[in-house]
This record gives C-alpha cells, sequence and structure tokens, in this order.
C-alpha cells in the first residue's frame, strides 16, 4: 500500500511543529483524598488538563519500562523498526531502584503505538517500501498528538509494550493464527501479540461444564475482562426454566445462570482501570424465560428501593424501642416489660405496624436487658455503586431483547406470540405479543433496560449470512457480526477537520484510509481469548472505525442537531468516512486477498455494498433483500455538496474494486460511544450524541476547575454572524461575570454593611470563576471560621450544617440570591439570552435542559432521525443512548422503539431522566418553589395528601430546617383547642395540642363520613405534622407550604369565625392555625376580634402582620400565668399587646431534621430523630449536594466507581466520568 505524506512532511519529524509542555495529573476524590498523581508528564501543550490526566491515568504503562534500552535487529526488518529490550549491562550500572519504571510522555505512548503498527504493517507486507511505512508511522503519530483520531482503550493499554520495552509474562490463554503459516497457535506470551480489540461477541452452548458452555463463558470473559475489553453473549440457546435434562430433572432455567454470570462479572474491573466489567446480555422474545428476562432489572431495582427503605425503618424503629426503654422513669427492673413501660408497648406496636420482624423486637430487648442502649443496624441508600446495588442481580451488564419483524407484526395485528422451548422447539407458552411488547415498553420505561435490537434489519444488512445469522453484539450494541468474533475500534474527531470555516474532506478521507489499514494490521497482530475467536476473527477480520464530536461540529457550523442540514451532513460524512473505508478494504484485498470468508458469501456481500451505494445515490428504491428501506442520503439539505459527491464517488470506486478484487474485510465501520479515548481527544461530544450541557467546568492543572463555554457556542455565534461585543454579552450571559463588584441583589457595598472586610471580600472572589452558585462560596471554608463565628455571630453548630444557608442566615432574600447568581455564575443556558435570535436557539440546544431556567432539550426523535441518517451507511450498527424526559409515558417509549424499526435503526437504547433510583430527576432539581402546586394539582385524588407530605420533605424540612436536639415531648396533660367546620360541604374537626408555653405541638384531623382511605391519609399525614412540629420544625414553614393548595373538597366554610372560604382541607387547615398561633391575620377573611360597625381599615398595612417582636423585657408574669390555664390558639393570641411575649423566628426554634428515610424521597416513611447529627446524616446531605450540583452542570448525578467524582455523562449506551476517563463501555 502506497502512503503519501499530508500531515507531516517527508525528511522531518512527525512532532516538528507540535508545542509538548510538561504538566502534573492529580485526579482527587470529592473528600480530597488523591486517587492518582504523577508529576513531570509531558503532553502536547494544546492537550486540556482531563486530557492529561486520562492519557496519565489510564494509558500511561506504570510499571516495567526500562531505564535503558538497546535494539534488537530482525532480519527483513528495517533499522527503524527493530523492537527494543532492556540493556541488562546498562541497567546493572544504575541503583536498582531506577532500573524500571513508568511512561512520563505521551510521546513515548503515541510511539509504542505507531511503531508496533508499523511493525507488523511491515512483517505483514502492507507497505509498498520502507518510504511507506516511515511516511505512515509519522503520520499516524501526528494525528495521536494532535488529536485527530484514536484507537480503543485495549490498544493504549497493550500494544507495543513488547515491542518498545521488552516487557512479556506467561501466555493468558490466548490463540493467534500465524499469518504466514494460516495455523492457529496458542501463545506463548502475554505481550508479543497484544489483545488490541475491544468488542467480542461470545457463543454459549446449553452446557454447563464443558468447552464453549455456561461456566466455561465466564472464565473467558474474565480473560476479556483483564485486559478492558467487553463482551456480549445471545444467551437464548439455554433452556427455560422448567425444560427437561438428560438425567430426568429440570432445568433451573436461564435467569440463575444470568444471574451467576452477573456475579462474575461484578467482581472484575477491566484492566483495574475501568468502572466495572463491560457485558451484555441478550435475549431472543421467543424464549420460554424472555418475560422474566424484560423485568429482570425491574425487580432488581424494586429490591434495592425495598432494601433501602427497609433498612432505615428498621434502624428508625429498633432505636425508638431504645428511647422508650431509657426514658423509662420507673423501676429499672420493668423498663424492658411491655406491660409496665406504655411507652415501650407502643414502640413495640409501631414497629409489628411496619413488618418489623418480632424476631428483632425480641432481641432489641434482650439487648436492652444486657445494658446496650441503642443499635447500629446498617443502612443503605440509592447510589449506583452502594452495597444495596451490589447485592441485586443485573447491575454489571447492560440486558436487550431480540426482535423480529413477525413479532412486531404481531404486535401490531395483536395476535398471539409462541414461546419455544430450546431443545425440541415444542411450545412451551403462547402469550398476547402486545403484552409482551408492553412488558418490554414498561420495563425501559421504569429502569431503561432492556434495549431493543430488530433481529431482522441486522441481518438484512449482515454480508456474510452464509456463515450464520448474527444474534449477539458487544456491550455498546455498535459491534454486530457473528458470534465468536472480535472487533478493534478507533474514532476519529471530526472538530480537528474543520478548520477556517469549512470541512476538510481530503484530510478526512486520507485519516479514514490510514485507520482503516491500521485496524486490519491490528487483527494481524492481535491475540484472542479463545481457540474459536482466533479462528473467526482471522477469516472475517471486522473492524470498527468511527467518528466522534458530530455534536460539536454541526454545532461549530450553525447547525442544529434537531435539523434537516444536521442529519444531511451526518449521513454525508457517514457515508464517505464507510465508502473510503471499504474502498480501502478492496485495495488491500487485491495485494493479500479477501477475507477467507468471502468467496462464499460474495454475492451477499455485494449485495450489501450496492444497497449502500444506492443509499449514497439519494434514491428510495432499487433495494434488494431490504424489508425496511433505509434513509438515502439528503443532498438537498446538505450544506456541504463537496461532501456528499467524495462520498457518492467512494461508493462507486468501493463497489467497484470489491467486485475485481473482493474485500479484505467483512465490516469496516461502526459508531461506537468514544467514551474514554473521547476525552483523550478532547471532544465536547461523543460518538453521535449531542452536548450534554453549554457551560462546561475545565481542570486546572494545580487542582480545581474553571467555567468555560462550550468551545463550539462562541465558533457558532460567529459562523451565524453576531459581533464580537454581542457575542462576549451572549458568552458572559452564560458563563456569568465571575464577581459580585456591581452585582444586583447582593455585591461588595451590601457585604460591607455585613462587616465583611477586604480580605473577605478577596477569598469570595478568587472563587467565584469556578462556582456555579453563590451560595456555595459562602462558607467558613471560604471565610474562615473565626470570621464566621466573631463578625457574622453564627453559632458553631450551624457551620457545621451542610444545609446551612449563610446568605438566607445574612438577612438576604431568595430573590437578592437569584439575581446575584445570574449575574455572577451564568443562567449556563442561552435561553434568554441578549441578542440572541429566536431562529438561533435551536442550535444549541442539548441532550437535557441547561442550568436552572433552561427548559429547551432535544426530543426523543431527534435523537432517532440522527441515527437513522447515520445507520444507511454503517457496516455495524450505532450506540447511542435516547433521552426520555421525566414526564416520557410508556407508550412514547415503545412509539420511539417503532420508530426507529420503521426508520431502519439497528438497535436502540432509551433512557428516561429519574427512571433509575441512583440518579436524581434532573427536571426536580430546577423546580422553583411555586411548581408544588402545580404538582398538587396534577396529582390523582387520592394520592394528595401523599403528594403534599412528600413535597414537605423535600421543600421545607431538609432546605429549611436541621436538628439541634431531641424530640420535644408534649405534656401529659396539655390544652389545645377543637375547631369544627365545613368546607365545601364536608364536615372537618381540627384538635390541636399546646406545650405548656403556648406552642403549638400536635394536631388531630378527623372528617365526618368521608371514605376510610381519605380519613386515614388525612389522620397519618396530621401525624407526620405533629411529629415534624416535636421536632422543632417552625409552623410558618408548614404554612406557606400548604396555604393556598387546590383539591376537592374545597370551597365555602362555615362554623369558622375567620376563615370563609378554602381551596383544600389543607388550605383551611392552616389558614386556622396561621391566624391562631402565628397571628396571620393576612390569611384570614374576618379579622379575629371580630366586626363591627364602627371598624376601620388599616390602609397600607392593610393585611400586613398587626404585630411586631418585642424584647424579653416586656414580658410580664401575669401572661405567663394566663397561658398556664388558657390555650394561646383558642384565645387567637389575643392578649393585650403590651403583654405578648413573642416567641422567636426560625432561628430561635428547635431545629429539626428528618430522618434519612424522607431525605432520600422514600415513600411511606415516618419522621423520626436521632440523638446526634450524626455523620451520616451530614455524609448525605453532602452528598446530596454533590448531585445537585453534578445535575445542574448537566452530569448524570451518579458517582464514579474509580474515582468518586460526580462527573458521570450518558455515553452511547454506557456512562463514563469526565474527570478520570473510567468507562463502562468497552472504548
Amino acid at each position: 500500500m502506497k502512503v503519501e505524506y499530508r500531515f507531516t512532511k517527508l525528511n522531518e519529524g512527525a512532532y516538528d511543529g507540535i508545542d509538548f509542555s510538561t504538566t502534573s495529573s492529580e485526579i482527587r476524590n470529592p473528600d480530597g483524598t488523591v486517587v492518582f498523581s504523577q508529576h513531570d508528564i509531558q503532553v502536547p501543550s494544546s492537550w486540556s488538563q482531563v486530557a492529561a490526566d486520562v492519557i496519565a491515568q489510564k494509558y500511561f504503562r506504570k510499571a516495567g519500562v526500562p531505564a535503558r534500552l538497546k535494539k534488537v535487529k530482525e532480519k527483513g526488518i528495517p533499522e527503524f523498526l527493530w523492537r527494543s529490550e532492556p540493556d541488562l549491562d546498562a541497567l546493572k550500572k544504575l541503583p536498582e531502584d531506577l532500573r524500571f519504571g513508568g511512561e512520563t510522555s505521551s510521546k513515548q505512548v503515541f510511539d509504542r503505538l505507531a511503531w508496533a503498527w508499523t511493525y507488523w504493517g511491515w512483517k505483514g507486507s502492507y507497505f509498498s517500501s520502507e518510504a511507506d511505512a516511515l511516511a505512515y508511522f509519522n503520520e499516524m503519530r501526528f494525528m495521536l498528538a494532535k488529536q485527530m483520531a484514536a484507537p480503543n482503550s485495549p490498544q493504549w493499554f497493550n500494544t507495543g509494550l513488547h515491542w518498545a520495552y521488552g516487557i512479556d509474562g506467561p501466555s493468558q490463554g490466548h490463540y493467534y493464527v500465524d499469518f504466514k503459516t494460516k495455523e492457529l497457535v496458542r501463545s506463548t506470551s502475554s505481550y508479543e501479540h497484544p489483545q488490541p480489540h475491544a468488542c467480542f461477541i461470545q457463543s454459549v452452548t446449553d452446557d454447563l461444564v464443558n468447552e464453549g458452555g455456561i461456566m466455561d463463558l465466564w472464565n473467558r470473559e474474565a480473560r476479556l475482562f483483564k485486559y478492558g475489553s467487553g463482551t456480549g453473549t445471545n444467551f437464548s440457546s439455554l433452556r427455560g426454566s422448567g425444560e427437561n435434562l438428560s438425567g430426568g430433572g429440570k432445568s433451573s432455567g436461564l435467569m440463575s445462570f444470568l444471574k451467576i454470570g452477573d456475579r462474575a462479572a461484578g467482581a472484575i474491573k477491566s484492566g483495574g482501570t475501568t468502572r466495572r466489567a463491560a457485558k451484555m446480555v441478550i435475549c431472543d422474545m421467543d424464549h420460554p424465560d424472555v418475560e422474566e428476562f424484560i423485568n429482570w432489572k425491574v425487580k432488581e431495582e424494586q429490591k434495592v428501593a425495598s432494601l433501602v427503605a427497609g433498612s432505615k425503618l428498621h434502624e428508625q424503629k429498633l432505636n425508638e424501642i431504645f428511647e422508650a426503654i431509657r426514658s423509662w422513669d420507673g423501676v429499672e427492673d420493668s423498663a424492658c416489660d411491655p406491660k409496665k413501660n406504655a411507652q415501650l408497648k407502643d414502640a413495640i406496636r409501631s414497629a409489628k405496624k411496619v413488618m418489623i420482624p418480632e424476631t428483632y423486637v425480641s432481641r432489641v430487648l434482650q439487648y436492652a436487658k444486657q445494658g446496650y442502649s441503642s443499635i447500629e443496624f446498617p443502612t443503605y441508600d440509592t447510589d449506583w455503586d452502594s452495597e444495596a446495588y451490589v447485592t441485586v442481580a443485573g447491575q454489571n451488564s447492560n440486558n436487550s431483547v431480540r426482535v423480529t419483524d413477525n413479532f412486531l407484526q404481531a404486535v401490531k395485528d395483536d395476535a398471539d406470540w409462541e414461546l419455544l422451548r430450546r431443545k425440541d422447539g415444542k411450545v412451551s407458552k403462547i402469550v398476547k405479543a402486545r403484552d409482551l411488547w408492553d412488558q418490554v415498553g414498561h420495563a425501559a420505561w421504569a429502569c431503561a433496560d432492556p434495549g431493543i435490537q430488530f433481529h431482522d434489519t441486522v441481518n438484512s444488512w449482515h454480508t456474510c449470512p452464509e456463515d450464520g445469522e448474527i444474534r449477539g453484539s458487544n456491550p455498546c450494541s455498535e459491534y454486530m457480526f457473528l458470534d465468536d468474533t472480535a472487533c478493534n475500534l478507533a474514532s476519529m474527531n471530526l472538530l480537528n477537520f474543520f478548520k477556517d470555516g469549512s470541512f476538510q474532506s481530503e484530510d478526512y478521507i486520507h485519516a479514514t484510509r490510514l485507520w482503516t489499514i491500521t485496524l486490519e494490521i491490528s487483527v494481524l497482530m492481535a491475540q484472542f481469548p479463545s481457540e474459536q475467536i482466533a479462528k473467526l476473527s482471522y477469516e472475517f477480520r471486522t473492524l470498527g472505525l468511527g467518528y466522534a464530536n458530530i455534536g460539536g461540529l454541526l454545532m461549530n457550523m450553525g447547525l442544529s442537531y434537531d435539523s434537516d442540514a444536521g442529519r444531511a451532513l451526518c449521513g454525508a460524512l457517514t457515508a464517505l468516512m464507510t465508502g473510503i473505508a471499504y474502498k480501502t478494504s478492496a485495495e488491500m484485498a487485491k495485494e493479500l486477498g479477501p477475507f477467507n470468508g468471502y468467496k462464499r458469501n460474495s454475492k451477499h456481500m455485494l449485495r450489501v455494498m450496492n444497497n449502500h451505494r444506492n443509499a449514497a445515490k439519494s434514491n428510495k428504491e432499487g433495494y434488494k433483500g431490504l424489508a425496511v428501506k433505509p434513509i438515502p442520503l439528503d443532498v438537498d439539505n446538505c450544506p456541504n455538496k463537496e461532501v456528499v459527491e467524495l462520498a457518492r464517488s467512494a461508493w462507486d470506486d468501493a463497489c467497484v474494486l470489491g467486485k475485481k478484487y473482493g474485500f479484505r474485510n467483512a465490516q469496516t465501520t461502526v459508531i461506537a460511544p468514544t467514551g474514554t479515548i473521547g476525552l483523550v481527544m478532547d471532544c465536547d461530544t461523543t460518538g453521535i450524541e449531542p452536548d450534554f450541557a453549554l457551560v462546561k467546568f475545565k481542570k486546572l492543572a494545580g487542582g480545581g476547575y474553571f467555567k468555560i463555554i462550550n468551545q463550539s457556542v462562541p465558533a457558532a455565534l460567529d459562523t451565524l454572524g453576531y459581533t464580537g461585543e454581542q457575542v462576549e454579552e451572549i458568552i458572559g450571559y452564560a458563563v456569568g461575570h465571575g464577581t459580585l463588584i456591581s452585582a444586583p441583589g447582593i455585591n461588595h457595598d451590601m457585604l460591607l454593611g455585613h462587616g465583611f472586610g477586604e480580605v473577605e471580600l478577596k477569598k469570595i472572589e478568587s472563587s467565584l470563576a469556578a462556582a456555579f452558585d453563590i451560595r456555595f462560596v459562602f462558607n467558613q471554608w471560604t471565610l474562615g471560621e473565626d470570621f464566621c463565628k466573631g463578625t457574622l455571630g453564627i453559632p458553631e453548630s450551624k457551620l457545621l450544617d451542610p444545609t446551612f444557608d449563610l446568605l438566607r442566615h445574612l438577612g438576604f432574600t431568595k430573590e437578592q440570591m437569584e439575581a446575584a447568581n445570574e449575574y455572577v455564575c451564568g443562567a449556563m443556558t442561552l435561553e434568554g439570552a441578549p441578542h440572541l435570535k429566536e431562529e438561533h436557539i435551536n442550535i444549541f440546544d442539548c441532550a437535557n435542559p441547561c442550568g436552572k431556567k433552561g427548559k429547551r432539550f432535544l426530543s426523543v426523535n431527534s435523537h432517532i432521525y440522527m441515527m437513522a441518517a447515520a445507520q444507511s451507511f454503517i457496516s455495524g450498527a450505532i450506540s447511542k443512548t435516547i433521552n426520555m424526559p421525566n414526564d416520557a409515558a410508556i407508550s412514547e417509549c415503545l412509539e420511539a422503539y417503532e420508530l426507529s424499526w420503521s426508520l431502519g435503526v439497528k438497535a436502540n437504547a432509551l433512557y428516561r431522566d429519574g427512571s433509575k433510583l441512583s440518579q436524581p430527576l434532573a427536571a426536580a432539581l430546577i423546580e422553583d418553589d411555586e411548581d408544588l402546586e402545580e404538582a398538587l394539582l396534577e396529582a390523582p385524588d387520592g394520592q394528595k395528601a401523599q403528594v403534599l407530605a412528600e413535597k414537605i420533605v423535600e421543600k421545607v424540612i431538609l432546605k429549611e430546617v436541621t436538628r439541634a436536639q431531641e424530640r420535644e415531648k408534649l405534656p401529659q396533660r396539655r390544652k389545645g383547642y377543637t375547631q369544627k367546620a365545613m368546607v365545601g360541604g364536608h364536615k372537618v374537626y381540627l384538635r390541636t395540642g399546646e406545650y405548656e408555653d403556648g406552642k403549638l405541638g400536635e394536631i388531630f384531623i378527623d372528617m365526618h363520613k368521608e371514605g376510610a382511605g381519605f380519613r386515614a391519609m388525612m389522620n397519618n399525614f396530621a401525624i407526620a405534622i405533629s411529629v415534624g412540629l416535636q421536632y422543632g420544625v417552625p409552623l410558618e414553614e408548614f404554612v406557606d407550604a400548604f396555604t393556598f393548595t387546590r383539591f376537592e373538597p374545597a370551597g365555602m366554610v362555615q362554623g369558622n369565625d375567620s376563615v370563609k372560604n378554602a381551596t383544600s382541607i389543607l388550605d383551611y387547615i392552616f389558614r386556622e392555625l396561621a391566624i391562631s398561633y402565628l397571628d396571620r391575620t393576612d390569611l384570614a377573611h374576618v379579622q379575629p376580634e371580630g366586626e363591627h360597625f364602627d371598624d376601620l381599615g388599616r390602609g397600607e398595612e392593610e393585611g400586613k402582620r398587626n404585630i411586631e417582636e418585642l424584647s424579653q423585657g416586656a414580658a410580664m408574669r401575669s401572661v405567663e400565668m394566663l397561658k398556664q390555664v388558657s390555650s394561646t390558639g383558642y384565645l387567637r393570641k389575643r392578649v393585650p399587646q403590651h403583654l405578648m411575649v413573642l416567641q422567636g423566628g426560625v432561628e430561635d426554634q428547635t431545629e429539626a431534621s428528618l430522618s434519612s428515610d424522607l431525605a432520600n424521597g422514600t415513600t411511606g416513611a415516618v419522621l423520626s430523630a436521632q440523638e446526634d447529627l450524626s455523620p451520616s446524616i451530614v455524609a448525605k446531605s453532602e452528598m446530596l449536594d454533590d448531585r445537585l450540583k453534578a445535575k445542574m452542570q448537566g452530569y448524570e448525578g451518579d458517582p464514579c466507581g474509580d474515582c468518586g467524582n460526580y462527573t458521570l455523562v450518558r455515553n452511547g449506551t454506557c456512562m463514563k466520568c469526565n474527570t478520570c476517563g473510567s468507562t463502562s463501555g468497552c472504548s
């Protein structure tokens, strides 16, 4: 093969003109502990800190690199390609600790990759001359250094280690086919033949222990995971539950074995580097156990919910029993006797009501008798990597069902569907196809699994059907081919081919050609985890070239992701890439011969090639062997006609050359998620995905982050014709000004008035650049503990409280904080930006709403249509997540699947926001307080009280109040009053209970002649409010939350002297309580003292509170005496004004917090207390803040399993960490 110089020049080095710099790499956990640290590493100066971190942590070889090397002469190999090995004589002269180390420069990595490819390419006769080999070597190194393209992670891990450093080790059970003798060989070395393949499809037979069977598969999977690869398997050959065994017994079924494999995969981290083993599990829709498979993860997530709620309820209720025993003030021996200790009896009864096992109740009593005073019952949370998720099954794989056209037709016809036994093919069960399809939709809606693979669509584009059907895929669903084959991936960064306002098509063609050769060479040099994979990978030589950053490219060009022009350009670029790849494959076949399986499949492969070419010609007809026609190239809407013409020419050449010489590879292209390698290339967007946020947080070399606009935004604005000043204002709106100087709401002058000095203002200013909310800057860590305590007078207990809001403490209102926040931190969206025209806003739409106020996001169909535009020109498939909003219905999930099928998409994975327990809703995090009423209105009638209870937990208790002491008990004989009234014709009885000082401590609500369910709900609601009051939740907070809520019954109020109309029962109750205990006459329709003919209005003060706070000295002993014998609520606080002693505001109230049951949103839980603000409570509050920050930044809200940072983003069907580069996929 001839190779030309395009990026480099003859007689010049590959790195000439590329500036390299020395930096440090450090990745920390959120708690500050160091995950990884390496200093004095060398990377190109243009690389971001994240890219430097990823190559240093993930791809630098950490050990075994000799300090002194010598070349090993090899006959027939050019001198510049001689491999190296340790120079033992030279090493002996060095101190022992300096003889071996790790890689410290990106040049070392680029060199070993490119040298190894060139070395094996020379041995395999891929280059016409030594000059061509040298040109290839330099061009590849240049592209790696300039982030133009990158191979999949296993290449970085393994390729070139033996060639560059002589690193080796014992065989790990791998095989390869010797390219000279064409014989299968068992490897004797771990690294001489590297394992560069990321994607594997493995078969499994219905056999327990023999080779190729179930237990053998776990062994083969482990071998792959160790080297950083991913694997997928179709398990439909396994017998269903209850099928006969040869020995006379019954099979335990598919699911029992899947759970074993899931547990095995969960124990292995890929090469010790990625988050978890990457694995795909597939089941056909006619398998007897398919229903259980579809609902597998739904049920497992239900188990997690049960573990979380149950464990916390156990801890709460069992400690309530201890509390009852501790509180006993009688004879000590009777403390543990529920017959004598009434409080203990109530605690036991309460525990039994929520199904706490009697065994545990009895155990607590036994502990107490032995002197124990509390129990530490382990509680679980919903974190993705938590013990709760680790405990259940199904969490270590992506699941997919294989759907045929016949099944989908049966769904349309509402026909029966037969589930078939695996051994004899007889019918095991008959179900309705529609019912089965609905289960798929519900499962995807509920937990984002299973995905869908369209079996007939996949196989209609199959180039080698003579060797069997395509039944499986890799974990991310982009590689689909025969069982027991492998694919190595590489992706090109499209944005780096966009220069000076135009796409460099010739550069793109050149890169495509060289990377196709690279991936083909990788097949020759590779070793494989089993004999069959080695044999079939050699026979079919499948490749996986793709691209990344299509979203970034479109935005740079001023094109919307959801536009005809954007889709047309995507289709054209994909057509050009695959056309050139197959053309190159045909050229290699001319020199080296076609792949071994080509001859028997040539008719089919040429049919597929012609179908691709037909689509590139924009033809709507003329396709052969396709039940679903592809989306043809949209030449009319494509903004780059040159790419279209080049693509058509490439397909013409590919078909002509292929017909004459055959093809070297059965497949050449896929679109992978490009997780970790996307970070190495500094891609804004991965694979075919759109962007996830417009404002990014750029990591700094010295630690910390700096907020920047997505690099595509200013380029897009410039392309659209905005002036420099307009661009600056728009970006300032999104990113913020980074300073409080002249800020609205809160600024330096205001802070000076609160005691802030120049030193404190400088500290604040220095922290604002990276902030996305100013509240996270105003804390003791920024300002210093002495200043907060001494100058601001904040008690230590508040400083340690993770929910304490310093700005609110200083008296700033929500409106002031929001105004200042937007000025300083920016809106993090372009919605509402100055100068931005309405017709341009869609260009900046992302997968999710941006910032707090962003409302726009890409539609479900926009993702599917983009996939369809590219799928017509891809050999394999596309790994992509189709984002759906939380309010999407199950029917919408099914509609998305059906649309994908109708457009010729091969596979589909949905992710509905919030469908995972571990991930907070993106929508909920940007919700305003006013949305409480809306949430109530939308709730079913029977759930309104529950909705309100959950909302008050989220909006009042968790955010507004923290706990400083134990529950304040009411006196045994207590004051209060009963108020009877009729609301909308329904009788309501409200009874209150008061503390000795007249403060409200409990309420009872009963309704006459209402249904038992509604009465019980109101009764339980009253109990929850009462317990909250006793833990110090201010009545004001309840009043603010529940007044003006609307639901039936509502209407005119009879029998109350002050409230004459109510929008709901709760509106009436909290109006009554506010008037009686808080003197909120603004909520009364008639003033409590009653009206007289000569009453005067209050002028400007009308409707405002008619009391003011007095000093403690204004209290009089007579008032205290009056309070002891009368109900404050009954008197409606109408004692003489000059005698009244006012209770303090929120700051002086007893503070409280909820148990973590309600804090985590567990429904049906009861408010509880613990003796101290325990570290676990603080940690969970901080975790909530971390998740909140992550969601506001556009991340998923989950912590990374490697580094712990909350910087995970959706990446195809997988997730990747933007801090350390870990990925749950295989690229």
